[in-house]
């Protein structure tokens, strides 16, 4: 209680002369997008939804719980000071290893489709891996901060971090998550690049990181079994290329301006996953290319100025806030990549989300979270950690021997 007392009483973006202080491109360009994911999971999932509980509109509105949820955390996000993840880096992240030890434990885990993956808590279940991916952005940051040098000029600098993506990939592959294994890792070795790795150095890393993918990618039957069917998914499209071969027939009835909103053949039991893994592809069948390439264009620009703020911030020596940022926004990119990749037959199927767009809560409540840290991270960089009438710097948030060695 203490510690929130002190979080209300520092100044926010929510709380400024001017009102409400934030970065509207970034905001009303995340916002189009949930009201796009809205529309597009209450189209898709409305025959499937009637089918299973009477209600064509049950899952609209378990996504509008969700999204309350979201929207309640980013707003609670937006008081947290940077500095205050910073100090907090490794116990969340210590949070993210017992929650994903927690969702293997027979009991604990709830298995849907044959993984693993999630906590359940009554109505709701709790996607662990989210949470990690976040967390482990986090960590890595405060890292990178804490061991610059060591980081630019030593090969420990960039061994120790594997010491904790190692075991993280581990435990997710277990569940099994390949898709958020990829993210997860893909981010943290680009903030490790943007950290100042020497090049010389970095290239076995990733050469290393590759090897282990494909390793790991032929070491299953099933995964390789997805491999080698995404290449040709006609030869078996009634078996396992049914849905991506159901995801192309999507792409194909759509042409230029789709079928209509609401219209889609697709979503009545034909296309598996319809409003989580392959809504971009109920999409571009009821909305068209045009709708498709517009969706693209807002994921492009929300990535971009994630990236800008990250720039941004590194510019003003914030460069705990920078990370972070380039984190989420490599996080984002990876999971649009993929998630697409998979729609339209260029990767192999992960069930991994579509950001602020598929059915899910932990991925949707995470995405606000994640947003909610961007628009803090500009904020600071803006105001210099706060407003005229009270000041305050990260040491406000150190232990007091921190503060000592410091000085």
């Amino acid at each position: 209680m203490i510690v929130l007392g002190r979080l209300l009483a520092l100044p926010s973006p929510l709380r400024t002369r001017r009102g409400i202080d934030l970065d509207f491109p970034l905001l009303a360009g995340c916002l189009a997008l949930l009201g796009l994911g809205l529309v597009m999971i209450t189209s898709a999932s409305s025959e499937v939804a009637a089918a299973l509980s009477g209600n064509p509109l049950y899952h609209m509105i378990r996504h509008l719980i969700y999204l309350a949820i979201g929207i309640s955390a980013a707003v609670a996000t937006l008081m947290i000071p940077m500095a205050f993840w910073q100090r907090y880096s490794a116990s969340l992240l210590l949070v993210a290893f017992v929650l994903l030890v927690l969702v293997l434990i027979p009991g604990i885990g709830r298995e849907v489709n044959g993984a693993k993956r999630w906590i359940g808590f009554g109505m709701f279940n709790v996607q662990p891996s989210e949470l990690a991916k976040l967390f482990t952005v986090v960590f890595i940051a405060g890292y990178l901060v804490r061991r610059q040098e060591e980081v630019r000029e030593k090969l420990s600098g960039f061994l120790k971090p594997m010491l904790v993506l190692g075991p993280m990939a581990a435990l997710l592959l277990a569940e099994p998550d390949f898709g958020a294994t990829v993210v997860l890792v893909g981010s943290c070795i680009a903030m490790l690049f943007l950290g100042g790795i020497n090049l010389l150095r970095f290239i076995p890393l990733v050469a290393v990181v590759l090897a282990a993918g494909v390793l790991v990618m032929t070491s299953q039957a099933y995964r390789l079994e997805r491999l080698t069917n995404f290449i040709d998914p006609w030869a078996d499209q009634y078996g396992a290329g049914y849905q991506l071969s159901q995801a192309l027939i999507a792409f194909g009835r759509g042409e230029w301006f789709g079928v209509g909103l609401g219209n889609s053949i697709q979503k009545q039991f034909y296309l598996p996953e319809a409003h989580t893994d392959f809504v971009f592809a109920v999409l571009a069948e009821e909305l068209g290319m045009i709708g498709a390439l517009g969706t693209v264009g807002l994921f492009v620009f929300v990535a971009v100025r994630a990236l800008y703020i990250g720039l941004w911030a590194e510019k003003a020596k914030q460069f705990f806030s920078a990370y972070v940022a380039y984190g989420i926004a490599m996080q984002w990119i990876g999971q649009v990549l993929i998630n697409i990749g998979v729609n339209v037959g260029l990767l192999p199927t992960k069930g991994l989300t579509l950001p602020f767009l598929s059915y899910g809560g932990s991925s949707l409540i995470i995405c606000c979270v994640s947003l909610a840290i961007l628009l803090r991270i500009e904020w600071e960089r803006r105001t210099s950690l706060g407003s005229e009438d009270v000041e305050f710097s990260e040491t406000d948030f150190l232990e007091r021997e921190e503060v000592g060695h410091a000085r």
